[in-house]
């Protein structure tokens, strides 16, 4: 699989990827089968075409890697990362990096985790230079883009009053703070000739021009308001009464959404069966949240009882914090980090490679210039001169990014600080890319891991560990069982 990210980019990147891929695969004695590209396509989501057929082809076709020159060509985003490694680990395919030789361990597996993330701030550092300069624009009152609400229009990169369309506004907003339904504003609306884009207003477009606070001059983003940029269009007094009403005809509470870390891993150990969330209501109102045993829900006779689940969450999520935590495994972790960011430092091609085309578009605007002083202007050449224009800031946006890897260094210290943080920070994605299965026994919990564990059963420094203090009296004792799996025994 290869990727390259924008249009200013050519075709050179791609073969530069295929290349190393092959000369990869010829050394490994590997076959490549088929070649999947997508051009000019970003990494940081998964709406790729030839991105989603390959991984739709991995569960039809018979191959078992997919190799890519690096991985942030397969994916910059380390959740997406995640997920789709699983897809394709679950067809029987795994990813494999010609430059970066990670080891099929723990460690390497949460090294190739870290080596993701640090992908991902290099690309999202850029983001941040576009956001600040964006909420300069915001300070100005300048339009920022995106999609215009209904009432408004832009003249010369600021938002001004569409006075037929806020008219339409004003009278949504005043019949339905007199209590008119809905429905009945869209039939006036309707019979007036009042449409939306050339057809008859929808219900969710009504409800959304209600509850949008644009029109009353306030536009927030994120944490702070602009009052400059939308013209107000509702009063105040009404819109809130408006919103008042709104809040008060909405049907229903939100329901509060519990994620399960060990959906789909954790099975009963008498049973067999798959163990799944539930939760119930006390006497007090308080919601509680157990794993319980699927066979029993569907009335099949087993002796497994419920268990909580924020209780058996940390207990599994601890023991892998305990494991990644040994000083040998954080040495490992720290000294490889420190290596990949040396490599860098020392040379980065991309930066050449983008120097030279950023010479090119300058020469080539500058011939352009040339011809419009003699007097050759046309349409065609102002297109192109905007073409240019265009490649030009992009290249100088990659130049950015590119020049970011080796200008920000991080010491053996904050990369430390940064994987210990990460440990706890970050448990549903440990959870997701080294637990394999999770079987529950009244007195025991064994935790099946995907790869071997380095563990070394004579070092017995780490032998009691995982003591818990929950409320309910647990605590555990971590025993060595065998290479790949680790058995909690608790006491209740």
């Amino acid at each position: 699989y290869a990727r390259y990210s924008c249009d200013n980019q050519t075709e050179q990147s791609i073969e530069g990827q295929l290349r190393v891929c092959e000369e990869y695969a010829k050394k490994n004695d590997i076959l490549i089968l088929r070649s999947y590209i997508d051009r000019a396509m970003t990494g940081t989501n998964d709406n790729r075409p030839d991105f989603q057929r390959m991984i739709a082809d991995s569960g039809k076709e018979k191959w078992d890697m997919v190799l890519v020159y690096k991985f942030d060509r397969f994916s910059r985003n380390k959740y997406e990362t995640a997920k789709y490694k699983h897809m394709l680990k679950e067809n029987g395919v795994k990813v494999v990096s010609a430059m970066e030789n990670i080891p099929d361990t723990p460690e390497g597996i949460i090294l190739e985790s870290v080596i993701e993330g640090m992908n991902q701030y290099y690309s999202e550092e850029l983001s941040q230079k576009v956001r600040r300069g964006m909420r300069e624009s915001r300070a100005k009152g300048n339009y920022t883009g995106g999609v215009l609400i209904y009432g408004y229009k832009i003249v010369d990169h600021k938002v001004v009053i569409d006075e037929d369309e806020a008219n339409i506004v004003r009278s949504v907003y005043e019949q339905y703070s007199m209590g008119v339904y809905v429905k009945d504003i869209i039939a006036d609306l309707t019979a007036k000739g009042a449409y939306n884009k050339g057809k008859p207003f929808a219900k969710n477009t009504v409800y959304n021009i209600l509850r949008n606070e644009k029109y009353s001059g306030v536009y927030r983003y994120k944490d702070e308001v602009f009052t400059n940029i939308y013209p107000q269009i509702v009063p105040t007094e009404v819109f809130c009464k408006v919103r008042k009403k709104i809040a008060q005809n909405k049907n229903g509470k939100a329901s509060v959404m519990t994620r399960y870390l060990l959906k789909n891993k954790l099975f009963c150990g008498y049973c067999g069966t798959k163990m799944v969330g539930v939760g119930g209501t006390s006497k007090t109102g308080d919601v509680k949240h157990y794993y319980r045993c699927r066979g029993i829900i569907d009335g099949e006779p087993c002796r497994q009882r419920l268990f909580r689940q924020d209780i058996l969450d940390k207990l599994v999520v601890d023991s892998i914090v305990s494991e990644l935590s040994k000083p040998n495994t954080i040495e490992y972790i720290v000294g490889n980090l420190l290596k990949v960011q040396n490599e860098l430092v020392k040379a980065n091609p991309n930066v050449a490679t983008l120097q030279k085309q950023k010479h090119n578009v300058e020469r080539a605007l500058e011939n352009i210039m040339k011809g419009i002083e003699l007097g050759i202007m046309n349409n065609t050449t102002a297109k192109r001169m905007q073409e240019l224009e265009s490649q030009l800031a992009n290249i100088e946006k990659q130049l950015i990014i590119e020049r970011s890897k080796t200008d920000t260094q991080l010491s053996s210290e904050q990369i430390y600080k940064f994987y210990s943080d990460a440990l706890r920070l970050e448990a549903p994605l440990l959870v997701e890319l080294l637990v394999d299965k999770v079987t529950l026994y009244d007195e025991k919990i064994v935790i099946q891991y995907k790869t071997p564990l380095s563990v070394d059963p004579d070092d017995m420094s780490g032998f009691l560990i995982c003591r818990h203090h929950l409320g309910t009296n647990n605590c555990a004792k971590r025993l060595y069982n065998n290479c790949n799996q680790i058995l909690i025994e608790m006491k209740i």
